[in-house]
């Protein structure tokens, strides 16, 4: 073989290696390009993923806050149904105690309210009532009596047995009770200290209001002695 056949052979030779290197070169090439790709795909998978998961977490968070809302909706409007339930209640026993007792004045509903309070029976035919004004004596039939010292009222029924309530009244439900009879049986003259005594003695009590049929039952009852 001559030296210009053995430089073709080595030229052919080089021309080959240099083919098959960038063949080469060309797949992991066309590899790693590949790879990239469904890394690529991958991240966008995951990310939609993402998205999605993120999309659904939004969508029950908006729920659950809608339900809250409903919810608090409801259990306000159930209060104000209530209120207004209790309001209507209270203004119904307001109006029928009002209505009631309107046609009386407040001194007839006093008086009654006083005997049912104090009155010793409670089952009479009549209520009497005497204003007495300060300045007149304990007991009429007495010269040594003292005077009453502000303006009472005697309550009183048609029978001794029924009891007498002697007050003064202090303007705020309650009154200043005198332990005074209604017919004085003791002898004359019983003396100043006597009196003295049942001024000094006075009790104050307080006074309810009573359910309004019992008070108008008993104004029905009632006589004032002006």
């Amino acid at each position: 073989m001559n030296k210009k056949n053995l430089m073709v052979l080595l030229t052919v030779f080089l021309v080959a290696v240099f083919i098959t290197a960038c063949e080469s070169s060309s797949v992991e090439n066309n590899d790693v390009d590949h790879n990239d790709k469904v890394a690529d795909a991958e991240n966008d998978s995951n990310g939609g993923a993402n998205k999605s998961n993120n999309n659904n977490a939004d969508e029950n968070s908006e729920e659950a806050a809608e339900k809250n809302d409903i919810t608090n909706n409801v259990d306000e409007a159930s209060g104000v149904s209530t209120n207004q339930d209790n309001n209507v209640s209270e203004g119904s026993n307001d109006d029928g105690g009002n209505d009631l007792l309107t046609e009386y004045s407040s001194e007839e509903i006093e008086f009654a309210r006083v005997w049912l309070q104090l009155g010793a029976n409670q089952d009479i035919d009549q209520l009497y009532a005497e204003r007495i004004s300060a300045g007149e004596p304990l007991n009429p039939d007495d010269e040594t009596s003292l005077d009453y010292p502000e303006d009472v009222v005697q309550l009183s029924g048609s029978r001794l047995i029924d009891g007498v309530v002697t007050y003064s009244s202090n303007g705020d439900g309650t009154v200043n009770v005198y332990n005074v009879p209604k017919r004085w049986d003791g002898k004359n003259p019983a003396g100043e200290d006597t009196y003295k005594k049942i001024i000094e003695s006075t009790k104050q009590e307080s006074i309810d209001v009573w359910q309004d049929e019992q008070v108008e039952a008993l104004i029905k009852k009632l006589k004032i002695d002006s």
